[in-house]
């Protein structure tokens, strides 16, 4: 059974896809008594669910006529995405922004499942076993190795 984040995910989803546009506005207070939850909750999802590495860019107005505003990010070219990509993880990438990243990829239908599969066991931090903040640059260096490696091959 989904917990409400996944649900609340689920349905800002839903309607961001199904007005056909990259961006939509809504109201946390609206969100949280349709759902029946803390406003808190909505900030939750926002926060973990429509990051930067998952392809999402965040612009809020607190207040009385605040709003959230979600934007999809499109790119024309997956070599483009990946530039982005490797730009945003440069110079160092946790491994939950690059397992983020590479499940966005997948949804672009940029790599395969088992190339993310692959790509995540090279970047876990049980294999690259120094300590951080050295530990998200390695990662960092051959993410981007890989990434620019995706990138020729796909030309």
């Amino acid at each position: 059974m989904s917990n409400i984040s996944d649900i609340i995910e689920a349905y800002l989803k839903k309607i961001l896809h199904a007005k056909g546009k990259n961006m939509i506005e809504i109201k946390r207070s609206e969100i949280a008594d349709q759902f029946q939850c803390v406003p808190s909750q909505i900030n939750y999802v926002i926060n973990t669910r429509f990051t930067v590495e998952k392809g999402y860019i965040i612009e809020s107005k607190r207040g009385g006529g605040g709003y959230i505003r979600i934007f999809r990010i499109e790119h024309q070219k997956a070599s483009d995405l990946i530039d982005d990509i490797i730009s945003m993880i440069h110079p160092a990438v946790s491994q939950q922004a690059a397992a983020d990243i590479l499940e966005r990829l997948l949804e672009k239908d940029v790599i395969t499942l088992r190339e993310k599969r692959m790509i995540l066991s090279a970047v876990d931090r049980d294999v690259i076993s120094v300590p951080l903040p050295i530990r998200d640059e390695v990662r960092s260096r051959i993410l981007t190795a890989m990434l620019t490696t995706l990138k020729y091959l796909n030309k």
